[in-house]
């Protein structure tokens, strides 16, 4: 990289406060949509937001469409005693409502333990652990249960899968909603479920002519169901765009494509998306820069992945590097393909994954950028 380009580079981590404070402005315009999932309106409404704002810092935006296969509960749960109470259906369940005593199981869910619950022609609730949550399900179809409960020996709540169908409605709950079902007691249990093609979108952003950038800066824009998803991960987003601004007038704005993923929460469907359909891109990257949940400070900031990059993270920045994988997200389909990356994480706060995802700090979204855009400045001028 000649001097005159480390120079303007330099000049983007101390671009005027402007530029920073946007950060604020974006997370609470975002949060405002609610739950990013993959084919909602607040996705797109999303979307929509954050591609006129990479417009605004003069890029030009495409988007990159994909289709996988997902399995949505449409609102699951139990009702007893007249109180409705929440839950979640696994993948694979059969959507089903029955009406039925409820069998409480002392064990795991062995099939000795179903049949001495005596749970043919009720609603089982056993407890999670020990045994897949397949194993649970096929012996409580065995010993005759209408259906089946499983309640979560952990706090929260469970999603997850039986990783194949079974003709059985099976709801997961909470601790809490578990300990208010009695065996003896009447319960109706919905399993609302539904399973076919989502379409995703991914939002690319680039100068215009880039057909042959040596850096992507990426984050997943989607959120899990229930979550509004600040740290995870508008945090990450909002890296990307906050680093695309402070780009935009220099070089490394026409040596980059920035782009937000979208399907992460469901398999990194986004990345594997991208990689697939723009192979000259992923060829000739001389790295990939990946921020997921850089807003809470769990830990310290943490970069990981190719040894090469790691180093000039170590020398350039006051961020932990840790050569190799440390997490699945989106840098995984890149590094699979033999792109060097680098992972940008904070570590799993209280709130992943829940209702509470609301907060995330703008200062350690700046801090985060300003480590990446560090690591560039301390990279070799050329390809190797």
């Amino acid at each position: 990289m000649p001097t005159t380009h480390r120079v303007a580079l330099l000049g983007a981590l101390l671009l005027p406060v402007a530029a920073g404070a946007n950060v604020e402005t974006h997370l609470a315009a975002v949060l405002k949509f609610g739950p990013r999932v993959t084919g909602s309106e607040a996705n797109a409404q999303a979307r929509t937001y954050l591609e006129g704002q990479f417009r605004a810092l003069g890029y030009e935006v495409r988007r990159e469409t994909f289709t996988y296969p997902r399995f949505d509960d449409l609102g699951s749960g139990v009702e007893v005693g007249g109180r409705t109470l929440a839950g979640l259906a696994l993948q694979g369940s059969v959507g089903q409502e029955v009406t039925a005593p409820v069998a409480r199981v002392s064990g795991v869910g062995t099939p000795e333990e179903f049949a001495a619950a005596g749970v043919r022609g009720r609603v089982a609730v056993v407890d999670r652990g020990t045994l897949p949550f397949a194993h649970k399900a096929r012996n409580a179809l065995a010993a005759g249960a209408l259906g089946l409960i499983v309640v979560n020996n952990q706090p929260g709540e469970v999603r997850g899968t039986l990783g194949e169908p079974v003709a059985l409605p099976v709801l997961t709950v909470t601790r809490e909603v578990g300990a208010g079902l009695r065996s003896g007691e009447r319960a109706t249990l919905r399993v609302r479920v539904r399973e076919g093609d989502v379409t995703g979108v991914n939002v690319v952003a680039s100068k215009s002519g880039v057909t042959r950038p040596d850096f992507l800066f990426g984050g997943h824009m989607d959120s899990v169901p229930g979550a509004p998803g600040a740290n995870d991960n508008l945090s990450g987003t909002l890296a990307v765009l906050d680093l695309a601004g402070r780009v935009a007038g220099t070089p490394l704005a026409t040596r980059s494509v920035f782009v937000l993923f979208d399907g992460e929460e469901d398999g990194l469907h986004g990345s594997r998306a991208y990689v697939k359909a723009n192979p000259e891109i992923v060829r000739n990257l001389r790295g990939m820069f990946n921020f997921d949940m850089v807003g809470v400070n769990v830990t310290p900031l943490t970069v990981s992945g190719e040894a090469g990059l790691v180093e000039a993270v170590r020398r350039s920045s006051g961020a932990v590097g840790r050569v190799g994988d440390t997490g699945g997200s989106d840098h995984v389909p890149f590094a699979g393909a033999g792109v060097p990356t680098l992972f940008f994480h904070r570590g799993l706060d209280a709130n992943y994954h829940q209702p509470g995802d609301v907060l995330a700090d703008p200062a350690l979204i700046r801090e985060a950028v300003d480590a990446a855009l560090k690591t560039v400045n301390a990279l070799p001028a050329s390809r190797p």
